[in-house]
């Protein structure tokens, strides 16, 4: 089971470069602070943008310096299906504990075509499927009926929901039993999802708040409801913040405020505008993280 907060990496640029040393420090510092989990080469990880020899080498760079501490579900979807196995193949030989396959965009699949893609990879490669459900970026919503048939798969073993339906984890649990493992892609929405019968968080805002978010989800299987209140109320203004613009802009401008890494991206994304970044300043300073 893949449980806790996971950091869905940013992957730090420099001069147009993967900045190796700079992702390098990002990823033992998670480990420092004490997180459950990571999520390389995705979204956040500005995937999309990644060659495949990028991709892959970001995917090794993050399992070099973890050496086996943390679970590491590595981003390895597309909408061509032929790409995802190619990308699953390659994280099971580099030694991720999954993949991170998300629904594939833009071809605009039925169900039957989302069930026939993840087969296929499900049967083509012998590691853990995370699938990855974003209907505001990948326009496809995946049903849970459709997730239900999939998770009878020995592969399939569970997703990461960014539909921020909170009725969806209790449905899912219900349709795919309790062992299915279910991630939250909503910051914001991890606490009730929790309570709905999820497992964990696959978040942004622990890029910068490893710590917090590590420590909101221990509170929780501590069964302390007054600790995780206040650790929530603390970051949903940093929640706010990481996504006052399309990610991963504002948490890349936040780690370079933090000293962290260079908030470079990669076009079509841009720099933040002024009033973003104001608005990531006052909410770094506001849970402490920045003097």
């Amino acid at each position: 089971m893949f449980s806790g907060s996971f950091t869905a990496l940013i992957t730090p640029f420099k001069n147009g470069a993967v900045d190796e040393q700079s992702y390098q420090d990002l990823v033992q510092a998670q480990i420092d602070a004490g997180t459950h989990g990571l999520v390389p080469c995705g979204t956040t990880g500005e995937s999309p943008t990644l060659s495949h020899e990028e991709h892959m080498r970001v995917t090794e760079l993050c399992l070099e310096v973890n050496a086996g501490k943390l679970k590491i579900i590595a981003g390895t979807g597309s909408n061509a299906t032929e790409e995802a196995i190619m990308l699953q193949r390659h994280a099971r030989d580099a030694g991720a504990d999954a993949g991170l396959v998300v629904t594939p965009y833009y071809n605009k699949p039925t169900q039957a075509g989302l069930i026939a893609h993840y087969r296929a990879i499900a049967d083509s490669v012998d590691l853990p499927i995370i699938i990855y459900n974003i209907p505001a970026r990948s326009v496809v919503d995946m049903t849970v009926e459709t997730m239900a048939t999939l998770a009878k798969h020995s592969n399939v073993v569970g997703v990461k929901d960014a539909t921020a339906d909170l009725v969806r984890p209790l449905a899912t649990r219900l349709a795919c039993g309790p062992d299915f493992c279910q991630l939250s892609g909503e910051d914001a929405t991890a606490v009730p999802f929790l309570s709905q019968g999820g497992h964990g968080c696959i978040s942004v805002t622990s890029n910068i708040a490893p710590k917090l978010c590590a420590d909101l989800h221990n509170a929780w299987n501590e069964g302390d409801r007054v600790k995780v209140q206040e650790i929530n109320d603390l970051l949903l203004p940093l929640h706010d913040a990481m996504f006052c613009e399309s990610s991963p802009g504002p948490v890349k401008y936040a780690a370079q405020l933090m000293g962290m890494a260079s908030a470079e991206l990669r076009l079509p994304l841009v720099e933040i505008s002024d009033a973003s970044k104001k608005k990531v300043e006052a909410a770094l300073k506001g849970a402490g993280l920045l003097g």
